[in-house]
């Protein structure tokens, strides 16, 4: 019976995640915001909530944001990552002023303590790698120009969070510096590893996978990265990342046929991970929290958008590419659910959980439609300040008559002083 039960809630999510892809594809629009808002439906406290699948859905949400990042890292070569962090790191350095400093302040603001500021400032800070890994594949854009600027602090923020993740951990804790540093320590050192082997061996490991058989090809690739992923955030690093690392590391022909026999799962799972993020929460909690998460919403959007704009102009894309950086990047999700679920199992703020559950459920939907509009809106709002300008600019000048006014007038005066 309780098969049966998971078999018809868990086939009915796919069905309606299916036709709202069909849904959204019929207006060539982002499905993501339809699936969280099913998943608002399904969860706790919505329309219909489940509960023999829910354990399943988690896994498979975990499965759909390591699948997205493999595939972003199926995209690039080693080498093109350590060209872009190189070049690139100032932009994190921005990322993180501009857009952890807000989540800071209006955590001291509201009189929460500075735990609860560290906190807040990584919510808002880290954008959704996921979200806009999908967004990217949707509107066609992997092969832009401005796109290598997006995944470069993409992964700048992802590897970040090896390095905040056990200080917010210690810090929620309250255990002692050596403790802190050591946790800091075997973190730092695995990321450093994992890169060294991408980035050192990438051949090795591309000949290793290889195989002439599709069958194999998937289940070495996809086995290889659940293993990497999971030993990655064994050890305290984001499984994510060790997703992403597995991608740059395989190139040429293995990349290819990985990306197109993954492309299908990655499509399934990502819909699943979208889901399980609107399965946990609960409707009634948004209210009483909307309206400093909407305000906090609203400044980290702009900040996002300068960052994208600055980072892109600084590796010399176009206008158009620089807004379409800025709003790719407003995105927040899985990372920022993560930090304000640890500060929520720690105690630290009863708000906290709720408010970061409505920033990132605004965000989250805003971001795709960010990622679509806002060059479209820049270049209409730039046109009719152009417009403006060049017509002040046509009324300061003088009219094609003033000059001959003013030379019959100079005429006149130099006749009334000679007849004078």
């Amino acid at each position: 019976m309780h098969s049966a039960v998971f078999l018809i809630e868990f086939g009915a999510i796919i069905l309606a995640l299916g036709l709202l892809g069909r849904f959204a594809g019929r207006f060539r629009f982002s499905p993501i915001p339809l699936y969280l808002l099913a998943g608002l439906a399904f969860g706790e406290g919505g329309l219909l909530p489940l509960g023999a699948s829910e354990e399943f859905v988690a896994i498979g949400a975990e499965i759909g944001v390591i699948l997205l990042l493999l595939m972003l890292g199926l995209e690039y070569t080693a080498s093109d990552l350590v060209s872009n962090l190189k070049t690139q790191y100032p932009a994190g350095l921005v990322d993180m002023g501009l857009n952890a400093v807000p989540g800071a302040i209006a955590a001291l603001l509201m009189g929460w303590g500075p735990v609860a500021a560290v906190v807040l400032a990584g919510v808002t800070w880290i954008s959704s790698s996921g979200v806009i890994a999908k967004v990217l594949g949707d509107l066609g854009r992997l092969g832009n120009r401005e796109t290598p600027v997006i995944l470069s602090i993409l992964v700048l923020e992802d590897l970040a969070m090896a390095v905040y993740l056990p200080i917010i951990t210690a810090l929620l804790a309250g255990v002692g510096w050596a403790a802190g540093s050591l946790t800091l320590a075997i973190a730092l050192g695995a990321a450093g590893l994992v890169l060294f082997l991408a980035v050192r061996y990438g051949r090795v490991i591309s000949r290793f996978v290889s195989s002439d058989d599709p069958e194999k090809l998937l289940l070495v690739v996809l086995g290889l990265t659940i293993l990497v992923a999971g030993i990655a955030q064994q050890l305290q690093v984001s499984a994510a990342v060790g997703a992403f690392l597995v991608g740059i590391a395989l190139s040429g022909e293995v990349a290819e046929g990985a990306h197109s026999l993954l492309a299908p799962l990655r499509d399934l799972f990502a819909a699943v991970f979208f889901v399980f993020f609107g399965l946990h929460t609960d409707p009634a909690s948004i209210p009483p929290v909307l309206l400093p998460a909407l305000a906090l919403a609203v400044v980290t959007a702009c900040t996002k958008i300068a960052t994208g704009y600055w980072a892109a102009r600084r590796a010399k894309i176009s206008v158009k590419g620089r807004w379409r950086a800025g709003g790719a990047l407003v995105a927040r999700g899985e990372f920022s659910i993560v930090i304000a679920g640890l500060a929520v199992t720690a105690g630290i703020e009863p708000s906290l959980g709720p408010l970061a559950t409505a920033y990132v459920l605004i965000l989250v939907i805003v971001g795709p439609l960010t990622a679509r509009f806002v060059q479209p809106v820049a270049a209409r709002v730039g046109g009719v300040v152009s417009r403006r300008r060049e017509a002040a600019a046509a009324v300061a000048l003088p009219s094609p008559r003033e000059p001959e006014r003013a030379t019959e007038e100079s005429l006149d005066g130099q006749g009334t002083s000679g007849r004078s």
